[in-house]
């Protein structure tokens, strides 16, 4: 789109002003894929993976925050509900997304996914919906994964509902393991070692085909090939999962083998 522009002389001395200087559009850093996203206010960590994640030549995410606790609890988690609709309202007001993540595992699974995605549908009613455990199971499909062995930082009713939930929709839980830590400052502060010594511990307790990192605020992305390499089965994490689901949900099949598995599929 090209326009004229129009001079417009000032007295002697004065500065010129030139209205309508002639511009072209193209189809902006989203021209492939635009992702939103809802981050926990507490989450000091989806952001920095996604940044790595997501960095895809046309594929563009957009965040906004949704108000929680520092402590996890299922009360605190299933109060997020009633704030989805408007957090998600707050991405790019009027723009269509090709896909809406909302980024917290044990909410999603507190809350249930459908419920997460009919609040979405009001905002975004013609994107495609996730959550981490949304593509976690998508992951665990991928991997032709039955047997999981789960890693959380959650205390231990939280556990509960996940291993309820992620056995309700037709997985084995084989061996699951926690840090029983309930402060998000705290658990985005865990080191990627730590994660990979839990998850070795784990992985040797049980025959599991895949292990499940779960929590957004959890580091994995960059640990997941050498993690994979020691242990020798797949590994995918929160974050992990849920910025693939979301590429692939938009249509993108990139490649990304730096960042394990799950990537190359």
């Amino acid at each position: 789109m090209n326009h004229m522009t129009q001079p417009v002389q000032g007295q002697q001395g004065e500065p010129i002003t030139r209205y309508h200087l002639p511009f072209e559009t193209d189809d902006g850093i989203a021209k492939r894929a635009a992702i939103g996203v809802i981050v926990l206010a507490t989450d000091y960590t989806l952001e920095h993976e996604f940044r790595q994640l997501l960095d895809v030549p046309g594929v563009a995410f957009y965040e906004s925050r949704i108000k929680n606790d520092n402590q996890v609890t299922p009360e605190t988690l299933k109060a997020m509900e009633a704030r989805l609709a408007d957090t998600a309202s707050l991405i790019l007001p009027g723009t269509p997304m090709d896909v809406m993540a909302f980024g917290c595992t044990s909410a999603s699974m507190v809350i249930g996914e459908e419920g997460v995605f009919a609040q979405l549908r009001k905002v975004q009613p013609d994107a495609a919906f996730t959550t981490p455990v949304t593509a976690a199971f998508a992951a665990f499909d991928a991997f032709k994964a039955k047997r999981v062995a789960v890693l959380t930082p959650y205390r231990d009713d939280v556990n509960q509902v996940v291993r309820r939930y992620i056995e309700d929709r037709g997985y084995q839980v084989a061996v699951m393991g926690s840090f029983n830590e309930e402060n998000d400052p705290v658990v985005a502060r865990i080191t990627t070692d730590s994660l990979v010594a839990a998850a070795e511990e784990l992985a040797s307790l049980a025959d599991v085909d895949a292990i499940f990192v779960s929590c957004t605020s959890l580091r994995l992305a960059e640990v997941a090939p050498a993690m994979e390499a020691r242990i020798g089965i797949p590994v995918t994490s929160s974050n992990h999962a849920l910025a693939w689901h979301c590429l692939r949900l938009a249509g993108i099949d990139d490649k990304r083998p730096e960042f394990g598995r799950l990537f190359t599929l």
